[in-house]
């Protein structure tokens, strides 16, 4: 191996540093000693690449980290801090890092005081951009963002809710379709699916507000995409590739495609459904194998949906429906798909969840099943992309602030964006954003949350502020 090959297998441990650096600054002044260390080991790691090359240039393209143009490829070990780094750039719409010959510690230490501070701005690469000018050792560029057609500007929002609700629609025809006995092809839903994979690697965080949002006519066809969408962007969150992502998304939108099969009064029922009710109730995982069974062409996507929708119920400890005969290992994508269908049936207010549950509360319900009936390793992903406080949750600020999570946070999952909706003076406004990461002149945070509220108890709306 030559000195160059030996400085790209390297590749993945400097962006793994770089973001050691970032993390400890978020805790520590960036002049402290650990940050100065952490900066030593980044330096001594990225200095073969500049004599070689003459800079060293780091860029986010869609789910992968580029160094010098060539795609860096992690351990799964280095996936916290990679899927840390992603989201801190695409937070600040930040797309490139140029460093250059030149770097001294002093360079980084201003690098780092103005990424942090960047995010307290409405422009917050322009802000990072600015504090950066005088520089030249690190230079930044920003991120492609999704534009929309004919446009030239982004317009992300109007997209992720044109691909939900495209998502929706299509969930409903397919179910139709299958109904009326009529053949289904993959290779629509294949699109669809594709077009919210996409979504997930660049706006994961707006896209799964949309699943936050329980104001429904039809349970059923929300329920499929919001487990789709959960289970993307669970499925990125522990490094699987678009293609594996596309066929989770598959698998998970026809979870619960058996449910066709279900009588319409049952499935709606709006009192507790009795043991008989229940009982065909239970069936809906072996119908769900039968009509994905008659879908116009069988092939491994359409296998591993029937295998799913076998098993979501059963739980890792097989204490679920229905009962196998012999002890089984879930499939994988079963696994995922039992957290997602767990999180959003509890927080929605149709059949399995009378009354909807907070977000948190769900959270905290579905830790206790960790270790037994769902995935642990994998529960701990799923909360770390949720955050303590999931997207949707009301919340009351020390500042009698009432609000609603906008964003999860990324380095403290206890302190999300929040949307305000409600002023100090007990004053509904249209909604402003605040960080509850954002400090004072003392180094205290400015903002805390007290507690978390039930939206339904004061008949908030999400759909009013996240939409």
């Amino acid at each position: 191996m030559d000195s160059k090959e030996k400085d790209f297998v390297n590749a993945k441990d400097i962006i793994n540093q770089f973001t050691v650096i970032i993390r400890t600054a978020y805790i520590h002044d960036p002049g402290n000693i650990a940050v100065t260390t952490a900066m030593d080991r980044f330096i001594a790691l990225m200095s073969p690449f500049i004599e070689a090359e003459g800079e060293l240039m780091l860029d986010l393209r869609g789910e992968f980290f580029y160094i010098n143009d060539k795609r860096v490829r992690y351990p799964l070990e280095f996936l916290p801090n990679f899927d840390f780094l992603s989201r801190e750039f695409r937070k600040r719409g930040l797309g490139s890092i140029a460093f250059k010959d030149t770097l001294q510690h002093e360079d980084l230490r201003t690098f780092l005081k103005a990424f942090i501070a960047s995010m307290f701005s409405e422009t917050t690469f322009e802000t990072l951009e600015e504090s950066m000018s005088g520089i030249d050792s690190i230079k930044v560029g920003k991120l492609k963002k999704i534009r929309t057609a004919g446009e030239g500007k982004p317009d992300v929002r109007r997209a992720v809710k044109k691909t939900y609700f495209n998502a929706v629609s299509h969930t409903r025809a397919v179910m139709s379709k299958l109904k009326a006995g009529e053949e289904v092809s993959m290779r629509k839903t294949k699109r669809v699916v594709e077009s919210m994979v996409d979504l997930i690697l660049e706006e994961e965080q707006l896209l799964i507000g949309m699943t936050s949002i329980k104001d429904y006519d039809e349970y059923t066809y929300n329920h499929s995409v919001n487990v789709s969408i959960l289970s993307v962007a669970l499925g990125q969150r522990i490094g699987l590739n678009r293609k594996a992502l596309t066929e989770l998304g598959i698998v998970a939108l026809f979870h619960d495609i058996g449910k066709i099969e279900i009588p319409k009064e049952i499935l709606n029922k709006s009192t507790n459904f009795t043991e008989q009710e229940w009982d065909i109730v239970k069936k809906h995982p072996s119908w769900g194998v039968r009509a994905l069974l008659r879908m116009k062409k069988i092939d491994y996507s359409s296998i591993r949906a029937a295998i799913t929708s076998f098993e979501h119920h059963m739980y890792s400890d097989l204490s679920g429906y229905p009962k196998p005969r012999q002890p089984l290992e879930l499939d994988f994508y079963s696994k995922i798909v039992t957290l997602a269908d767990n999180y959003d049936g509890m927080t929605s207010s149709r059949v399995y969840a009378r009354i909807p549950l907070p977000p948190d509360k769900a959270l905290s319900l579905m830790m206790e099943k960790a270790g037994t009936q769902l995935d642990p390793t994998l529960f701990k992903f799923f909360t770390n992309m949720m955050g303590i406080f999931p997207i949707g949750t009301l919340v009351m600020l020390d500042t009698k602030e009432l609000g609603l999570v906008y964003q999860s946070g990324t380095m403290f999952l206890n302190r999300p964006q929040v949307l305000v909706i409600i002023n100090s003076r007990a004053e509904k406004v249209e909604g402003y954003v605040v960080d509850l990461t954002e400090k004072d002149s003392d180094d205290k945070f400015v903002r805390t949350i007290v507690k978390t509220m039930d939206p339904n108890r004061y008949k908030i709306n999400l759909a009013d502020y996240l939409l």
